[in-house]
This record gives C-alpha cells, structure tokens and sequence, in this order.
C-alpha cells in the first residue's frame, strides 16, 4: 500500500511540474514558456467568446457546445490567473522596501500590471466583452517587453 502511495505521490509531482512551475527557491524560470502561454490563453478566450457569440445565435442552441466553450474560456481566464500570480508575481516581482529607490517605481509598475491582467482575465470570465480580450493582449504587450529573454 505504502508504495503506492509513493509512486501515485511521484506521478502527481511530475504530472504538476509539467504544467506549473513548482514554488521551491531552484532558480530555473522560464519566462519565455509563461509569456507563450498566456498569448495562447488570451487566444482561447477570445476564440471562445466568438464562438459563445455565434452559438447564441443559432436558430437552435446547441447547449452541448455552449457549455464547452463557456467552460474553456473560463479555464483560460483562470490559467492566466494562477501564471500572473504563482509564476510571475509569487516568483519573478521580489519586493522592494525602500520607497524612494528606482527599484521600488519599477515594483510597483510590475505588480499593477500584474494586478490589471488578474483584473482583465476575471471580467472576461463575468462577460463576453471582447474589450477584455483587448486589455489582456496590451498588459500582456507590456509583460513581454518586462520579462522576454530575462532570466
């Protein structure tokens, strides 16, 4: 029983590294994986709010469909959510205390950013506005020209 409960341990450890950067100290960050990822969510969602457009309009709704598009536009939404905050904001922004450095004008840019994408990526899962999707590829524009090739 105790071995599987190891291997079941390891597969989900492995299984989990794949898709999200694990938060221990180990310095290995892919920032260009995470910047690709979120242009690939921004992508879906706005994709999916088409679609969701499209399908209301029918004649006869397909609610099968709708549903599955409703759902991987959230998933996305949220996808960006967890990047934003377990990747970037947990991992890549380290706080500055001193108020009055450089540093600190460029932390608190970093982490409103951050904070207009959370924002963003949670409208676009309350609505259909495609306005949303818009925000999201700007800051997106913004974080791309922050952390693109710095590692």
């Amino acid at each position: 029983m105790f071995k599987k409960i190891v291997i079941a341990g390891m597969l989900l450890f492995v299984c989990g590294s794949i898709f999200a950067h694990c938060q221990i100290p180990c310095g290995i960050f892919d920032d260009d994986l995470r910047l690709a990822a979120i242009q690939e969510d921004i992508l879906t969602i706005e994709k999916s709010i088409n679609e969701i457009v499209r399908l209301q309009s029918e004649k006869t709704i397909n609610y099968n469909q709708l549903v599955r598009w409703i759902t991987s536009k959230d998933k996305h939404a949220r996808a960006i959510q967890a990047t934003v905050t377990e990747y970037f904001m947990d991992q890549r922004v380290k706080p500055v205390t001193d108020k009055n450095s450089h540093e600190y004008a460029d932390y608190i840019k970093k982490i409103t950013l951050l904070h207009g994408m959370m924002v963003a990526a949670m409208k676009s899962k309350q609505s259909l506005d495609l306005e949303n999707v818009s925000k999201l590829r700007a800051l997106s524009a913004e974080l791309n020209l922050i952390f693109e090739h710095k590692h």
